[in-house]
């Protein structure tokens, strides 16, 4: 893995970290609180997706917990807004929408279960820590990256909710989708993410749980707003 891009930040730096299952709406509502606030982004989810597309390139197997380690710490990533580059030589390759895949979720799901990939990555992780503020997103921010983070919020919904929002995104982009599937995926990466030994997929104690079924994306964003105004005038 190369160099972070960042310095490691301040701990006074505030951070609001975003958890929980594939296909909550997470990543949305994440990306938009930051907007909103003017703070840094981190799609955590982003950097195992990388680790299994170039694990993928290289014939790799992700459950090779030392291979895919290995691999890791070699690569070279850079984020601009939106977009993902990986360095292959002397060339720097939008990666963007080849990491955004179904295929690629499920095998960041895989490779994510190896303690060592996670160690590996969390220098990176801490280094998106800069003023004014981090918004990061995932499945360990709160419990495990950043455990000290201002607000911890643990959003979720059903995994009928979920499938059925999947579904009509891969719709939208006119991709081939099958709910069946999508909910049958979406089971599997949910118990694989809870049970794993690394990092689990849990709530952290001092979280707060919002639950988006009934709820709209704005709706959602609101509320954490909401949350963090009331823990910085506290």
């Amino acid at each position: 893995m190369s160099e972070p891009t960042f310095p490691i930040a301040s701990l006074t730096v505030p951070v609001i970290a975003i958890d929980g299952p594939s296909a909550s709406g997470k990543g949305t509502v994440a990306q938009l609180v930051a907007e909103k606030l003017g703070f840094h982004y981190l799609d955590s989810g982003a950097l195992y997706r990388i680790v299994a597309l170039a694990t993928q390139q290289k014939n790799i197997a992700w459950d090779d917990a030392l291979a895919v380690t290995e691999c890791a710490k070699k690569l070279t990533i850079r984020f601009n807004n939106d977009q993902v580059y990986l360095q292959e030589g002397d060339v720097l390759k939008d990666i963007s929408d080849e990491i955004r895949t179904e295929a690629m979720g499920k095998g960041a799901s895989q490779v994510a279960v190896h303690a060592s990939l996670r160690a590996a990555l969390l220098d990176l992780q801490h280094s998106f820590r800069q003023a004014p503020g981090l918004v990061a997103d995932g499945r360990d921010m709160g419990t495990v990256v950043f455990p000290n983070a201002q607000l911890k919020i643990f959003l979720t919904a059903s995994t009928e909710v979920r499938a059925t929002r999947r579904y009509q995104q891969l719709l939208a982009k006119n991709q081939p989708a099958n709910f069946d599937n999508i909910l049958l995926d979406l089971q599997e990466r949910d118990a694989r993410d809870k049970s794993r030994a690394s990092a689990p997929l849990v709530m952290a104690n001092d979280a707060i749980l919002l639950e988006t079924d009934n709820l709209g994306i704005s709706e959602a964003v609101d509320i954490v707003l909401q949350n963090y105004q009331r823990k910085i005038c506290k």
